[in-house]
């Protein structure tokens, strides 16, 4: 089993959707002592955000020397998630959204005749064949039924995106009321680390 672990937060050892991401990897490891792991930290190791120039050399219309290393940076980030089983992505919440560094990945990922292709009955995604669980980190609360619900553009988006590839397999880690208050902030960081203490050895039924 393949699992590709991914971290986009930018506060490094003071990140919560670090600290929960490497709780969920310890959980699927202590599940499975053989999983192959790759990591890839997209603050410290971030892809390019598409360019036209890229497109166009991807596309085999432009300058393909000039994006060489970037060509084959998106090709491997590709072939890794394609190749993963299990993919731990750990991610907070910035201004609604999720960091830009975790969009340019997606964008890598997010690609017709390999994760997803149009038919005459609409789109398919062809990437539903693992598992995807979010380790999330909110400062506010945005959980349904909270007044700022309507502001999810984190959570929601990423489940709308794998959704779209496919994927049916998704679970979410979430710690979310951080900057609250410190009593806040322990009991919903407590709460997110036993989730991922208790998460299934198995996959969900697709």
């Amino acid at each position: 089993m393949k699992l590709l672990h991914l971290d986009s937060s930018i506060l490094g050892e003071n990140s919560a959707s670090r600290e929960l991401s490497a709780a969920v990897v310890a959980r699927m490891r202590q599940v499975d002592p053989s999983l192959d792991v790759t990591y890839r930290d997209l603050a410290a190791n971030p892809l390019p955000h598409l360019s036209g120039g890229y497109l166009a050399a991807a596309a085999g219309a432009g300058d393909a020397a000039a994006f060489a290393d970037e060509l084959a940076d998106s090709s491997a980030t590709l072939d890794a998630f394609l190749g993963a089983d299990i993919v731990v992505i750990g991610t907070p919440m910035y201004n609604f959204g999720i960091p830009s560094q975790l969009k340019a990945w997606i964008d890598r990922i997010a690609v017709a005749g390999k994760t997803f292709r149009y038919t005459e009955k609409g789109p398919e995604g062809l990437a539903g064949s693992k598992r995807i669980v979010i380790a999330s980190a909110r400062g506010g609360v945005y959980t349904p039924g909270a007044p700022a619900e309507p502001n999810d553009f984190q959570e929601n988006y990423l489940r709308a995106v794998f959704s779209f590839l496919g994927v049916t397999d998704l679970e979410i880690i979430r710690a979310e009321g951080l900057k609250i208050g410190p009593a806040q902030m322990q009991s919903a960081l407590a709460a997110a680390r036993q989730a991922a203490a208790e998460l299934s050895a198995l996959a969900q039924a697709a």
